[in-house]
């Protein structure tokens, strides 16, 4: 079996991404590689294109409480465009007779495709879509060309065979959280930092403090990653400092300085409080390909560091809620 070395690798995923992959919504998603494994589906398939089948239905598997499958298309779908020349992986809903009328569900989903020589993944960055009656699925018309996965070095088709995955999380509506206040204050908010001198920064760097949503927050980048479990990665959290228990959506983003193929992650609904103040990703993307010139992460020993925090809720403190009920009650029966 032939062996890619690390140039030409870098040079199959930048085909992969460009032009970036198209969505069933004439929309485009960013592509990453990562180690783990998807959290909720995995399937493999022998004969992918011997067998002749025009489209792949998996099995129902469980993510969220609903039950989903992925519908692969080893020649394209054809739908958007001219996707005959490409892989195209959707994501269903499964068995939707029996929900109620005007149903939804919102969800963030990735798509996965193993890599059986580098034994990691390629996967879309998680795409956020409602599924409804009326659209039950959503995916990537142009999840990979042919000739990528057809060529056995690159690792994704060995003796014709493949493994696709996925991974399905719910986002919750706000309608169902009746216990929570939304302030709108200053979001959605927006901001950009230029850090110079990156190969100087030593493996620590902090934003100063800024406001959003009526709260303040700061962001800290970890250049060699923040402990082992995050060793050859850079490091990425957002730090609140705030006294009050609230809940956040936010985006961070490393942009790419040579071309529209940034690296960014997603965050929804996270809880943050004075005791739990912190949350990212150990492993936000690695440092080989942060520091590699030609990816045009670093340009003239400069990054560019982006955030959008597009909801803040504040939670209310149900201990303190507690006592006060109590107090009622007690002042009820005296």
């Amino acid at each position: 079996m032939k062996i890619v070395d690390n140039q030409t690798r870098a040079q199959i995923f930048e085909e992969l991404t460009m032009p970036p992959p198209t969505l069933a919504s004439d929309e485009y998603t960013s592509m990453e590689t990562r180690e783990a494994s998807p959290n909720h589906c995995l399937i493999k398939i022998e004969s992918f294109y011997n067998s002749g089948i025009e489209k792949y239905e998996t099995k129902e598997f469980w993510a969220g409480r609903y039950r989903w499958r992925l519908l692969i298309y080893p020649n394209g779908d054809n739908t958007v465009g001219e996707d005959r020349n490409c892989v195209s992986v959707y994501l269903a809903m499964a068995d939707t007779s029996s929900y109620p009328a005007n149903w939804e569900v919102n969800a963030v989903f990735s798509i996965f495709l193993f890599d059986q020589i580098s034994a990691n993944y390629l996967c879309s960055l998680g795409i956020t879509r409602r599924f409804l009656g009326m659209k039950s699925e959503w995916g990537i018309s142009k999840f990979i060309s042919k000739k990528i996965t057809s060529e056995t070095s690159n690792g994704y088709l060995v003796d014709d065979t493949c493994v696709f995955g996925a991974e399905v999380f719910i986002v919750k509506k706000e309608a169902s959280i009746p216990y929570m206040s939304l302030k709108n204050f200053d979001v959605p908010y927006k901001r950009d930092w230029k850090i110079q001198n990156f190969s100087k920064l030593g493996n620590f760097w902090s934003s100063e403090e800024f406001n959003a949503g009526g709260h303040k927050w700061k962001i800290c980048l970890y250049s060699k990653g923040d402990g082992k479990e995050a060793e050859n990665h850079v490091t990425i959290y957002l730090y609140y400092l705030g006294s009050e228990s609230v809940q956040a959506n936010y985006t961070i983003c490393i942009k790419n300085q040579v071309s529209d193929q940034h690296m960014k992650r997603t965050s929804i609904d996270h809880l943050f409080s004075a005791s739990d103040n912190s949350w990212g990703w150990g492993k936000f993307m690695e440092i080989a390909t942060m520091n590699n010139p030609k990816k045009g992460f670093v340009v003239n020993d400069s990054c560019l560091i982006h955030i959008e925090i597009s909801s803040v809720q504040v939670v209310p403190n149900t201990t303190s809620l507690g006592k006060k009920v109590c107090n009622l009650l007690t002042g009820l029966f005296l």
